[in-house]
């Protein structure tokens, strides 16, 4: 028996959002759940959770952003754009029924430049309650996501490679 329909969120500044949301689909998939994550804010066929949707049964990924970085103090145009058809995107596939968990990858960061208002996705996730998990990550998770959502994890750097000019590492950080 499937017990859906919660809102986790998985936000902070520590590296591990993507991918706890990742382990979770890994866990659903082997008990035979759907699973479809869209990555606001992102397009990249070489990331290893592209790659390895592929061999999982029932894991879909949607890319609904383009392979550049985005400027969060000022967003381009094309981003926006991006953002909000990713969004119409997530709510038709949410609402299809074809999915028991959709992961809204990044979509935390795309709230909180401005390409979504927050307030849109509160309004949408506390309408009506569906037999969907959802699952939002990303920075800067605004508080009115935070206040609705089931679960929250504030995931919070101690320290990273990066700090010592380790570059993002094939396989580890994508």
């Amino acid at each position: 028996m499937k017990d859906l329909g919660l809102i986790q969120v998985y936000t902070g500044n520590g590296k591990g959002k993507t991918t706890a949301s990742l382990g979770l689909a890994f866990r659903a998939s082997g008990h035979g759940f759907k699973i479809c994550m869209l990555q606001f804010m992102k397009d990249c066929p070489d990331y290893g959770e592209v790659k390895a949707a592929q061999h999982l049964p029932g894991f879909v990924v949607i890319p609904v952003g383009r392979h550049d970085f985005v400027d969060l103090a000022d967003p381009d145009p094309i981003d926006v754009e991006l953002a909000k058809k990713g969004w119409e995107k997530a709510k038709t596939v949410i609402d299809s029924g074809s999915y028991d968990i959709v992961i809204l990858d990044e979509i935390n960061v795309a709230m909180a430049c401005g390409l979504i208002a927050a307030a849109d996705v509160v309004a949408y996730l506390t309408a009506v309650r569906r037999n969907v998990e959802i699952i939002l990550t990303g920075r800067y998770a605004p508080p009115e996501i935070i206040a609705v959502a089931h679960l929250v994890t504030d995931m919070q750097e101690v320290k990273h490679p990066y700090q010592n000019g380790v570059a993002a590492r094939q396989g580890i950080d994508y």
